[in-house]
C-alpha cells in the first residue's frame, strides 16, 4: 500500500515484539482454535443441507484499502452451492494482495439471496458472512514482521451468467470491514463451472439425487513445499503421511504427520489432526473439502526474538483440499495448509500425493 498520512495504527514496540499487553489469541492459542472449530461446524451443517448446483470460481481483479486508498491485485477461489432458486451459501478464499505494509489473505462463508433471470441465465446476488482474515505486517525499521489475524465481516454483490455447457462469468464486487485492520473494497471478474450436471441450463437447477460415498480408509503420503508468511516468504520442502477416514457422507477425520523442513526461520514437526467438510462429484471420482483442526507441534525452531522464548506447542490448522481418483483403489490428492500460530511464524504448506483407499 501507499504510505499512511497519519502515524500507523501498529506501533513499533509492538511489531518489535517487546512485551505489550498480548491480545487475547496470542494469550491462549486454543483461543484461535475454538473460533476456527466453530467456523468448521458451520460449514459441516451447511454441507448436510439439501442443495442444488454446485459451482467453483476462480476470480481476479484489484482491491483498494479504503483507509488510505492504497490499490493492489487481488484474486477469489470460491464453492458456492444452491439452497433452493432464491438462496446459496458458499466457501471462499480470499487473497487481498500486497500492497505496502500489509500481505492480507482471508477465509469468508455467505448466505446469499439471488434472483434469477433471462430464463435463468443471469442470476443477480447479494451475500453476507463472517471473514477471518490472516495480515502479515511490516515491522517499521526491522528485517522482521507479525502475523495478525482476526475477524471481519464480508458483503459482496454479484451477477453471473450461465451458459449451455454447464460454464459460468461473473462480475464480482466485495466489502470487507474488520474490527481492528484496515477494510477493504474488491473487484472481480472470473469463470465458473458447474460440477454437477443441472436439470436444465441455469441458475436454479433442481436437486438431484446424491448417492452415500463414504471415504472409508485411505492413506496419503505427501511431498511439497513450506512458504512462512514473511516479506521474504522463506520456503523449504516438506513432507507428510496421513490416515483419512469417512465418518458420514459429507464428513471425514484425519490424523498425520507433517515436516516443515527448515528455511532458518522456521523448522517444525508434529502430529496433525482435523474434521472435514466434504463433496464428491463426478460420479464420487472428484471431491472437495474443508477441513479445521489443530497442529501439535513435537518438535520445532526458530528465530528466537527479544522477550520471546516462542516454544508453543499448539496452533490452528485451517486446509482446503482436492482428490482425484484415478482407480479403485488410487486416488491423487493435493492440499493447501495454512499453519496459524500465536508467534509470528504463520505458513502455508502446499502438499500433492498419491492416496491408497482400504
Amino acid at each position: 500500500m501507499a504510505s499512511y498520512d497519519s502515524p500507523p495504527t501498529y506501533r513499533p514496540e509492538k511489531l518489535k515484539y517487546s512485551p505489550p499487553s498480548p491480545l487475547p489469541h496470542q494469550r491462549c492459542p486454543k483461543y484461535l482454535i475454538l473460533k476456527r472449530w466453530g467456523l468448521a461446524v458451520l460449514l459441516s451443517i451447511l454441507t448436510c443441507l439439501p442443495v442444488s448446483a454446485q459451482e467453483l470460481f476462480l476470480l481476479g481483479g484489484i482491491m483498494r484499502n479504503t483507509d488510505n486508498s492504497d490499490s493492489g491485485k487481488a484474486w477469489q477461489l470460491e464453492y458456492r452451492e444452491g439452497l433452493g432458486e432464491h438462496f446459496a451459501y458458499s466457501l471462499t478464499y480470499m487473497n487481498e494482495g500486497h500492497v505496502q505494509s500489509h500481505h492480507r489473505d482471508g477465509n469468508a462463508a455467505l448466505l446469499w439471496t439471488r434472483l434469477n433471470l433471462l430464463d435463468q441465465r443471469l442470476s443477480l446476488a447479494a451475500g453476507l458472512g463472517p471473514y477471518f482474515y490472516y495480515d502479515t505486517i511490516e515491522a517499521p525499521g526491522s528485517n522482521d514482521h507479525s502475523n495478525k489475524h482476526g475477524w471481519g465481516t464480508m458483503a459482496s454483490a454479484a451477477a453471473t451468467w450461465y451458459t449451455d455447457d454447464r460454464w459460468l462469468f461473473q462480475l464480482r464486487a466485495n466489502w470487507i470491514e474488520t474490527f481492528d485492520n484496515f477494510d477493504s473494497i474488491s473487484t472481480l471478474i472470473g469463470i465458473g463451472y458447474q460440477l454437477e450436471a443441472p436439470s436444465r441450463p441455469g441458475a436454479a437447477a433442481s436437486p438431484r439425487p446424491v448417492a452415500d460415498a463414504p471415504t472409508d480408509n485411505e492413506l496419503t503420503l505427501f511431498a511439497g513445499t513450506t512458504i512462512v508468511n514473511s516479506y521474504d516468504s522463506q520456503k523449504s520442502a516438506a513432507v507428510g503421511v496421513e490416515y483419512r477416514r469417512g465418518i458420514s457422507r459429507y464428513m471425514d477425520w484425519t490424523v498425520g504427520w507433517l515436516y516443515e523442513g527448515d528455511n532458518r526461520l522456521v523448522r517444525r514437526d508434529g502430529l496433525t489432526t482435523q474434521f472435514w467438510a466434504v463433496k464428491a462429484f463426478f460420479e464420487d471420482r472428484f471431491t472437495l473439502g474443508v477441513g479445521g483442526g489443530a497442529y501439535i507441534v513435537i518438535d520445532q525452531y526458530h528465530h528466537l526474538v527479544e522477550n520471546r522464548d516462542g516454544r508453543q506447542a499448539l496452533s490452528g490448522l485451517m486446509t482446503l483440499t482436492g482428490s482425484y481418483r484415478f482407480h479403485p483403489d488410487w486416488g491423487l490428492r493435493t492440499s493447501w495448509n495454512r499453519i496459524v500460530t500465536n508467534y509470528d511464524r504463520d505458513t502455508d504448506v502446499i502438499l500433492g500425493g498419491v492416496g491408497y483407499r482400504f
